[in-house]
């Protein structure tokens, strides 16, 4: 299981983002208790991760909710998904900085401005049986 950006990171905030999306994925393991490689066995949703945000809105989340567990018959696992979230236009063209003010002029009032759905990220999940 794993969250990823799939496209370079930008250097500005008004460009369409890569997309953040959850994959499992699936190894046998033999006797050395090793992987002996990893397919993929479910692509989660593809979506632009800006609809996103952390305790603030000076960056957005990757994921910290990325889990798996497995036996013998079935693997399950949860991940980070941002297919519910919408897009903020006025945090976009807010060119914030780590101290969230940038030449004194305060962060947008995203409860009022922004769309409902603006940081909406979900943790969904899946189980998954084994496919050998």
């Amino acid at each position: 299981m794993y969250n990823a950006f799939t496209t370079p990171l930008r250097n500005n905030t008004t460009d369409a983002r890569c997309s953040l999306v959850g994959v499992v994925l699936h190894s046998n393991v033999l006797g050395t208790r090793e992987p002996t490689g990893f397919t993929e066995i479910h692509p989660g949703a593809a979506d632009d991760p800006r609809g996103s945000a952390q305790n603030n809105i000076v960056l957005k989340v990757l994921g910290d909710y990325v889990y798996a567990a497995a036996t013998n018959d079935y693997g399950a696992a949860v991940w980070n998904d941002v297919r519910n979230a919408s897009n903020c236009p006025d945090v976009d063209a807010w060119p914030a900085g780590t101290d969230h003010t940038v030449a004194g002029r305060p962060p947008p009032a995203v409860q009022q401005a922004g769309p409902p759905t603006f940081g909406n990220r979900d943790i969904f999940g899946g189980s998954y049986a084994d496919p050998t």
